[in-house]
């Protein structure tokens, strides 16, 4: 089904995508273990700006730290020990960092590292903090920069890939779509360097189980990640309604063509909006921990506005929870309006009830959100 200017009905996502996450695999970015790829940082780094510049909110998620400390340290194979394995990243990184932040100055931009480790996604309150500080990054201007923290990761909390981070950011961003740089120009019905018959598939449904049989489980040497993998980051991100795109970095001018809506690569589509997907997740998934009473001005700005919550009208705070637990939200009568996750412990939030937003941090000494719970983490039951 295509629109009125050729554009088809799904690609129309692109165009009209207002956040992405953007990941670049190791065996891009170091051309295949030669050092890093220099030419192309540049390239896609001019990309970047301009998307940036026509409004598209951007995070990158970078792999290549490991490769690139490899090289500088003369490993002619990726170690095994995860000792040297963090040497190397921690060698890399400086690198890697250093390629991006001189391009991105070219451009007038600034760039911010974040490295993460599976805690700091799995324990709800620096979930939390990672998030504020990302967007907080993007609302300042800069591009966010994110890695694995191979210099500290054990077996047990690392990601496993890149892939995988990158749906991970994609969720916790809320982002409406990922883009994986790879260095095939996208998934195919079988393995393209080893089947002359195989088909590039340009849209598919992410849970789709047809995928598994399709998709090669193996990698390169530098990196950890297959296109197996880049099916279960489609399918982590479809989640929370974003869809996946996996197209050839290598490709001319690759992200500006495919903001433009042109068909390249395989485009992995949720089975449901992002809003829907995070209502049912807000609405279903998750345990209540507390109460929150709304006063009729409170109620009024929820149902008709979609106005976010604020502490001015909330009268009442029971339960024990704390900040990123969902709460219901009550009228006087105590009937349950909606449900959310809430920016502050139960003690703190207390304390800040009935006060105008600026404030909170009068009451509190420090100001995490101006909202009790943010509309984008509310839902109307």
């Amino acid at each position: 089904m295509q629109n009125k200017g050729g554009v088809s009905v799904s690609r129309a996502k692109l165009t009209q995508s207002s956040r992405w996450v953007v990941k670049i695999g190791s065996a891009l970015l170091t051309d295949d273990g030669k050092g890093l790829a220099r030419d192309l940082i540049a390239q896609w780094v001019a990309q970047l700006a301009e998307l940036r510049e026509q409004g598209l909110e951007l995070v990158l998620v970078s792999s290549g730290s490991v490769a690139e400390g490899m090289l500088r340290l003369g490993m002619q194979s990726r170690p095994n020990e995860l000792h040297l394995l963090q040497a190397a990243a921690a060698v890399g990184q400086m690198g890697l960092v250093q390629a991006y932040e001189e391009n991105f100055q070219k451009h007038g931009f600034h760039t911010a590292q974040v490295l993460l480790t599976h805690d700091d996604l799995s324990d709800r309150k620096r979930y939390l903090n990672a998030r504020s500080t990302i967007r907080s990054i993007i609302k300042l201007g800069a591009i966010p920069i994110i890695n694995e923290n191979d210099t500290v990761v054990t077996d047990e909390i690392r990601f496993g890939d890149n892939d995988t981070l990158g749906a991970l950011v994609a969720n916790l961003v809320e982002a409406d779509g990922l883009i994986i740089l790879t260095d095939q120009e996208g998934m195919y019905t079988k393995d393209p360097r080893k089947h002359m018959d195989a088909e590039l598939l340009t849209e598919v449904l992410a849970e789709d189980g047809g995928l598994d049989v399709m998709a090669s489980g193996e990698s390169g040497s530098l990196g950890r990640g297959g296109m197996a993998t880049k099916v279960r980051a489609a399918r982590l991100a479809a989640r929370s309604g974003a869809y996946t795109l996996i197209v050839g970095g290598r490709i001319e001018s690759v992200l500006l063509r495919l903001r433009r809506g042109e068909e390249l690569g395989t485009m992995m589509l949720p089975s449901s909006s992002r809003q829907v997907a995070r209502k049912q997740w807000l609405a279903g998934h998750l345990q209540i921990k507390g109460r929150l009473v709304l006063d009729d001005g409170a109620v009024k700005k929820l149902k008709k506005e979609g106005k976010s919550l604020l502490c001015v009208g909330v009268s009442a705070a029971t339960g024990e929870f704390k900040r990123g637990d969902i709460v219901s939200c009550v009228d006087v009568s105590g009937k349950e309006l909606a449900r959310g996750l809430i920016n502050y412990d139960v003690e703190d939030a207390r304390r800040i009830l009935r006060c105008p937003s600026d404030q909170i941090i009068n009451a509190l000494g420090y100001c995490h959100e101006p909202e009790l719970i943010h509309r984008d983490n509310l839902v109307l039951v």
